[in-house]
């Protein structure tokens, strides 16, 4: 087994919950194959208690898949024989025989499979904690992949439920560099890849055999036998009745249709129709609406695809299945490149720009036909630095660095007081100067490898 990869905050949490003298009800959620599981497994290294992972059967086969787990914890052979339909009878018989004074786990995993085959399970689930498992030093956890039924059945202030769970945690991919550590190709190899596939470790796992992105992306994107090549609509068809109406959404933005307006003509609806399912997709995590770091945020929201995966395989995957089915498929190396660009622009902003700069708010400006893919600022010094990533080999910094001072004029952020520096992003510089921060790929990674950020022109 591969080592457990970053979460530490998720395990202090759940550490500090479980020395608690009182009882514990812990919800996780996360999309699939996000690590929920794994997260878990860590947690109960050397503590005792039930671990029970639910499978997407019927009511009746996981009743007793559980209660048989249960059983053999206790080796109840009463339990054992007992014919049990429904949940309620089930977490009546566990009030008999779980401890109250003793400190175990209680856990079910993919507990969102529990509610789609019977959403009569919370009310009883809230029975069982409200008359029982709320009097006992029992560390009671449920996690789910579908982020839809946990949060409107479990999470949300009209289920059952809600009030009684002691603390919530959403699984988030991992960072760009806890994600490095799972693969062994050169560091621009790992920027590609990482841009193709994000911070899922089940995804990354599947680099293990590859020395580079592009046979990695060949075989597993460009193959209709290739682990990818189904993924999206394995993940929406689980979430979404609609499916259809999801992609065509999803096909648009990635696309460039980034207003609400364009994406509803382009899949063939009104304004007003497009918004529930943005807001979706938006709760899921698939997508994100994106304001400039200051002015109208309001009316000037945009919307990309969030999800890495997503967005690269809609980009090179979903308009190709028909050559990609014939065994044609192949990649257009001119919008893969366009496609890094786009990817290095966010990750440089969302993980490693505010890093290197130290400072304290980072987000992207535009304005009509004028934008600047890295805005940073100090509200209490009146700092500002404007940013720009070239997905480029040879950049002649003095150039980039006079047009992004060209465009800086135009940001109208206390413009008499403040003190204005520049950085530029690269893959490589032919040329750099003294006037701008200047970070290749090699800084980068050395940044990124270092424990103590520190800057240098």
């Amino acid at each position: 087994m591969i080592r457990f990869t970053d979460r530490k905050d998720e395990l202090t949490l759940l550490e500090n919950s479980w020395v608690k003298d009182n009882a514990e009800f812990v919800v996780i959620c996360g999309r699939r194959r996000i690590g929920k599981t794994r997260l878990i497994l860590e947690f109960m290294k050397g503590k005792d208690g039930i671990f029970f992972i639910a499978e997407d059967t019927n009511k009746k086969t996981q009743i007793n898949e559980l209660k048989n787990k249960t059983a053999g914890y206790f080796d109840d052979d009463f339990l054992r024989r007992t014919d049990i339909t429904e949940w309620r009878d089930l977490f009546e018989y566990l009030t008999k025989i779980l401890p109250s004074k003793k400190k175990i786990y209680f856990v079910i995993d993919e507990f969102s499979y529990i509610i789609k085959n019977d959403s009569a399970v919370i009310s009883a689930l809230q029975k069982f904690w409200d008359t029982f498992l709320s009097n006992t030093k029992i560390f009671f956890l449920i996690s789910g992949s579908l982020f839809g039924l946990m949060s409107e059945r479990v999470l949300s202030s009209a289920s059952p439920l809600y009030g009684r769970r002691t603390r919530d945690l959403l699984i988030t991919p991992l960072t760009f560099k806890d994600s490095l550590g799972f693969l062994d190709m050169p560091f621009i190899e790992k920027i590609k890849t990482c841009m193709g596939i994000g911070g899922v470790p089940e995804y990354l796992l599947k680099t293990g055999s590859y020395k580079n992105s592009k046979s990695f992306f060949v075989n597993e994107f460009f193959n209709k036998n290739g682990y990818f090549y189904r993924e999206p609509y394995f993940l929406l068809s689980q979430e979404f009745k609609e499916i259809k109406t999801y992609f065509t959404i999803l096909n648009a933005v990635a696309y460039g249709n980034t207003k609400p307006t364009e994406i509803a003509n382009f899949a063939g609806l009104n304004t007003r129709e497009i918004y529930p399912y943005l807001e979706n997709l938006i709760r899921l995590g698939f997508i994100e609406r994106v304001t400039p770091i200051f002015g109208k945020r309001k009316s000037a929201g945009i919307y990309f695809i969030k999800d890495v995966f997503f967005d690269f395989w809609f980009n090179f995957v979903y308009g190709n299945r028909e050559s990609i089915e014939k065994n044609e498929g192949k990649i257009d190396e001119s919008k893969l490149n366009t496609y890094f660009g786009k990817r290095f622009e966010k990750l440089i902003r969302d993980e490693i720009a505010y890093k290197i700069l130290k400072f304290s708010r980072v987000g992207r400006w535009w304005y009509k036909d004028k934008e600047i893919d890295i805005v940073g600022i100090n509200e209490k010094t009146k700092e500002i630095i404007f940013g720009e990533c070239k997905w480029k080999d040879n950049v002649n910094a003095e150039k980039v660095l006079q047009e992004l001072k060209e465009k800086s004029k135009f940001v109208d952020w206390n413009k008499e007081k403040r003190k204005d520096s520049y950085a530029i992003f690269a893959k490589s510089f032919k040329k750099r100067t003294k006037d701008c921060y200047c970070f290749d790929l090699k800084d980068i990674s050395k940044q990124l490898r270092s424990s103590k950020t520190k800057t240098k022109k």
